[in-house]
């Protein structure tokens, strides 16, 4: 009889009290319900947060799919590369005839080409000049020892009003240094003179010297033209010679110092 009275309390006991996390529940709920109906009921508020909200939105899976489209991809390409089967030549195909004579000409064809690169490409130190970009690699042995930027050729064209015409470009070919020259003078041309709207001079005439354009060191091609410094620094790496290629101090003094009379350059 006992027992049945205590089962008794304590199931009325359980059934009045309620667990603390339905009491918090209820709690927020009660707190939350007017202040969404507030922000609900401010349209303008809500519009502004809901068209921030989907731009941002919008932004951040731009993001993901830009980061994907860079990272992903790639990755996703290696992967499927990675299973690519081996492709093998049938012994078939390896003793067929035809075969044999393209596999020929083009071990012929390599050969030849590696003999020309060695010949190009001595142990003797020498510049590359890409006009496209104008970029110069300088080796040495080989090897890649220096790059950077330079200036070469603008291609306009001068034309004065008796006919005659210049077109300012750099020659593109196989060159070689054939005179080295430190605080070197420039000898101004005829077009030098027409571009500033003077009288050319006589071609001995002290006027045709100027210093201090070329930097501190020069080095000729041939044909007026040289390897030369430039007090016009800000334009490295423009096409805004007259033919000439232009550097800053310090790689010039690096080139000047590596490459000797007879050097090669190649300029294309």
């Amino acid at each position: 009889m006992e027992n049945e009275e205590i089962k008794d309390e304590l199931s009325n006991a359980l059934t009045e009290i309620k667990p603390a996390g339905d009491k918090d529940s209820n709690e927020n709920q009660n707190f939350l319900a007017p202040v969404w109906a507030k922000f609900r009921a401010n349209t303008r508020l809500f519009n502004i947060v809901s068209t921030i909200f989907f731009i941002f939105s919008g932004v951040l899976a731009a993001f993901l799919i830009v980061v994907f489209m860079l990272y992903g991809v790639p990755r996703v390409q290696e992967m499927a590369s990675v299973d690519k089967s081996k492709i093998e030549i049938s012994e078939e195909l390896q003793n067929d005839a035809a075969y044999k004579k393209l596999i020929a000409a083009l071990n012929r064809d390599v050969q030849r080409l590696s003999r020309k690169y060695i010949s190009y490409t001595s142990g003797q130190s020498y510049i590359v000049i890409n006009t496209t970009y104008n970029r110069f690699m300088l080796y040495r042995n080989k090897k890649l020892i220096r790059e950077g930027s330079c200036s070469t050729g603008s291609y306009k064209k001068l034309i004065t009003a008796e006919g005659k015409s210049w077109t300012f470009k750099t020659p593109r070919g196989k060159f070689s240094i054939q005179n080295k020259r430190t605080n070197p003078y420039w000898h101004k041309p005829d077009w030098a003179f027409i571009e500033e709207g003077v009288p050319i001079p006589p071609k001995d005439s002290p006027l045709r010297w100027e210093a201090g354009v070329l930097g501190d060191y020069a080095m000729d091609l041939g044909d007026s033209y040289m390897i030369h410094g430039t007090i016009y620094k800000r334009f490295l790496g423009m096409p805004v010679t007259h033919g000439c290629v232009r550097l800053n101090d310090e790689d010039l003094k690096a080139i000047f110092n590596t490459l000797n009379i007879g050097s090669k350059v190649y300029i294309f």
